[in-house]
């Protein structure tokens, strides 16, 4: 895959496989996706740092520069036990240091052409990426939303310098622009602020983008809790993120030191519900710097609490859930949310069940459960067909067994559809 943007060619992409830093082998661990104005593909790396280790003794680990980021991005000497850098030097940070570097981007790739090369875009930064949202801004410049799902991270948006133009060139639109990440006051208002060496105190914007985290904590970004899939309304200038769950909210920092105040969009300590933040651009333009903010839903369970843990006045025993994850909106304005938390269905979970799939009204604030999965698994990815008669929606490691009760339980993709035959949402 070819390296471009930012951080292509810089020395801490150089690795023994490619001197040049322009290339990677591959993708790993691919989690969520976006889609281009121009049709092609954005599938984004996410927990990479579990796959690399280290075979030197801990005495024997050279301090530098790369192993300050290593800290903030969770990469350590035993990996997640899959010991890969045991048997594949391309792993072992002790005989390749620099390879987790080309890992934890947003990849583009052409469904429509087998032969082309896929792209990891720098310009759009490297953290454990969920997901790409893409909307054009008034003046037709590439925005990118995108969430960093760690424990206390942060919200980026990515503001191209060039515009688009159907059927134009698109060479550079994801690269070629302002990285910038969000602060959110707690009189909801907000500003995104622009990663820049000027306002980081980074020596280039290839660290910049390398260090994404780094950069954000410099410019004193607001810690969230765990920012998962943003989506984008199509019928109105807003946008929302699902903040699934963070257990450490108000209890201790995120792995860079920053504090995590309960307050604003993150209003519970020990946060184990989630809930999902919207903002509206002002000017109704999503390049615009400034924005007004709201929690769309709190989600909680109001059968065993009747405090802020109880979740929003949209929440009911009918449709209570936790740990909002995926979400996609569909063509007539409608959000779908889908759920990755805790299934026991006990304490502060009773009455839940499994994971989900809800469909919300933006405009009045309704919830409402449209299916529930198979014990054990994540409700996660949704897509419809072009007459949006059919719902696709992915089903990721179920437990127990399979609906037929035989068998490997496994993850797949269900297709949903009306017997009427009428579009579905």
């Amino acid at each position: 895959m070819r390296i471009v943007g930012p951080a292509a060619g810089h020395d801490l992409l150089k690795t023994a496989a490619d001197p040049t830093g322009t290339q990677s082998l591959g993708t790993m661990n691919n989690c969520g996706s976006g889609r281009t104005p121009w049709g092609t593909y954005l599938t984004c790396e996410e927990n990479f740092n579990g796959y690399f280790g280290s075979t030197a003794e801990p005495q024997d680990q050279k301090p530098n520069a790369l192993v300050d980021g290593y800290a903030r991005y969770g990469i350590g000497t035993d990996g997640w036990g899959y010991d890969y850098h045991k048997w594949d030097a391309r792993f072992d940070t002790a005989q390749n240091p620099n390879e987790p570097h080309r890992v934890g981007w947003v990849v583009e790739i052409d469904p429509t052409d087998p032969e082309s090369t896929p792209v990891k875009h720098t310009g759009l930064g490297r953290f454990k990426h969920e997901n790409a949202e893409v909307v054009l801004a008034a003046d037709g410049r590439v925005v990118v939303y995108m969430g960093d799902d760690e424990r206390g991270e942060f919200m980026y948006k990515f503001v191209s310098d060039g515009t688009y133009a159907p059927g134009g060139p698109t060479e550079g639109l994801l690269d070629e622009g302002t990285l910038y990440v969000a602060k959110f006051n707690d009189d909801q208002t907000g500003e995104w602020l622009p990663l820049t060496p000027g306002t980081t105190g980074m020596e280039s914007e290839a660290e910049i983008r390398i260090f994404a985290r780094k950069a954000g904590s410099a410019v004193g970004a607001t810690t969230m809790d765990r920012p998962e899939w943003i989506s984008v309304n199509p019928h109105a200038v807003e946008g929302y993120c699902c903040l699934t769950n963070n257990r450490n909210r108000g209890v201790k920092p995120n792995a860079g030191g920053d504090e995590t105040p309960v307050g604003g969009p993150n209003p519970r300590e020990v946060n184990h519900y989630g809930q999902i933040v919207r903002w509206m651009p002002h000017a109704d333009d999503h390049a615009a710097e400034t924005f007004d903010w709201d929690l769309y839903v709190m989600a909680g369970n109001p059968t065993v609490h009747d405090d802020a843990y109880a979740g929003s006045a949209n929440i009911t025993p009918g449709n209570m859930f936790n740990s909002p994850d995926g979400m996609a909106f569909d063509s007539s304005g409608l959000v779908w949310i889908q759920t990755d938390g805790d299934y026991d269905n006990e304490g502060d979970f009773a009455g839940m069940g499994n994971n989900q799939m809800l469909v919300g009204d933006p405009v009045t604030g309704e919830i409402a459960r449209f299916m529930t999965g198979p014990y054990g698994c994540e409700v996660t990815g949704l897509c419809w067909s072009n007459d949006r008669r059919t719902m696709f929606v992915g089903i990721q490691h179920p437990g127990g067994s399979w609906p037929d009760g035989e068998g490997l339980p496994r993850s797949s993709v269900i297709a949903v559809s009306r017997r009427d035959g009428a579009p579905v949402g």
